[in-house]
């Protein structure tokens, strides 16, 4: 599984340049709260979602998992349908991919202590820790160098390794299905509720992150996708490379889908709420008044 996650990574690579972690200085309050947001209070807030609903202990690892993933391709896109920041959405995600290797074995494994106690042997461990490095930074750094030298080769590079990796999970996913259709179902209904909840929560707290900061509106909505879209095909990758138990992947199929139909209700309702200012009428200057003489 550490091998889909190097794809997904090469390929997130493929579309980050130097120049988006240099814009960090253009937006630091923003960026430190979103990250804070991002890594500290979701998973919180996600660890009491997973109480709240009493999910099974395999599912509530899976329900962190997703927490911990940094932020999805699909952030940027939903960003630019909705008018917002796209070059935030490239920003925060280049920071973010880079922490998440730190925050994603930090979390799994407190999870794993968590709610699965009595599992022997299962965690990541030193070279499980090691392996997540090389999987998420070496391919992050190629894609870079790749995105540099040839930037046009990384355009097309860049689709392709999306439907590789896409192929890849999908297939796990099926052979999952065929193997625990029982299972899956009876996780299914106690599950949902939870993630649907999770998701909205996510965008909230991701465009609050925003408006504190006073960032304006456009980037609030970029910060809510951002930090929304958290990157379900890196957490299900994890999730099956860690357990054997189907159930620890079904949070983050459910919230691959939940998500995008969240995040098209929560745009429309934004851009509803709060509309963008109107752009100053430029009117023509009145012309001067002839002084005649009486």
């Amino acid at each position: 599984m550490m091998l889909i996650i190097a794809v997904l990574m090469l390929g997130l690579g493929l579309a980050l340049t130097v120049d988006d972690f240099r814009r960090v200085r253009h937006h630091r309050p923003t960026i430190a709260v979103a990250l804070v947001c991002q890594l500290l209070i979701l998973p919180i807030a996600c660890f009491g979602i997973v109480t709240l609903f009493a999910l099974p202990p395999v599912a509530a690892v899976g329900m962190m998992l997703v927490a911990a993933a940094p932020g999805g391709p699909l952030a940027g896109l939903y960003s630019h349908l909705f008018g917002s920041d796209v070059a935030f959405n490239l920003t925060l995600t280049a920071v973010n991919s880079v922490l998440s290797v730190f925050t994603l074995t930090i979390i799994t494994n407190l999870s794993l202590d968590h709610f699965l106690p009595d599992e022997d042997g299962i965690g990541l461990h030193g070279r499980e820790i090691a392996t997540i490095f090389a999987a998420v930074l070496v391919p992050i750094a190629i894609g870079m160098s790749v995105r540099t030298r040839r930037p046009e080769l990384a355009a097309r590079a860049e689709r392709l390794f999306r439907i590789i990796s896409v192929l890849g999970l999908g297939l796990f996913v099926l052979a999952g299905l065929l193997t625990n259709g029982s299972d899956l179902a009876d996780n299914l209904t106690s599950v949902s509720p939870a993630v649907l909840v999770f998701a909205l929560v996510s965008l909230t707290i991701g465009y609050a992150a925003g408006r504190i900061t006073r960032a304006g509106r456009r980037v609030s909505i970029a910060a809510g996708m951002e930090i929304g879209f958290h990157n379900a095909a890196v957490s299900l990758s994890l999730a099956l490379g860690i357990s054997d138990d189907f159930a620890i992947a079904v949070p983050a199929s459910i919230y691959g889908f939940a998500i995008m139909i969240i995040a098209t209700a929560f745009g429309f309702l934004i851009r509803r709420l709060a509309p963008g200012e109107p752009a100053p009428v430029n009117r023509p200057p009145r012309p001067c008044q002839e002084h005649r003489a009486p």
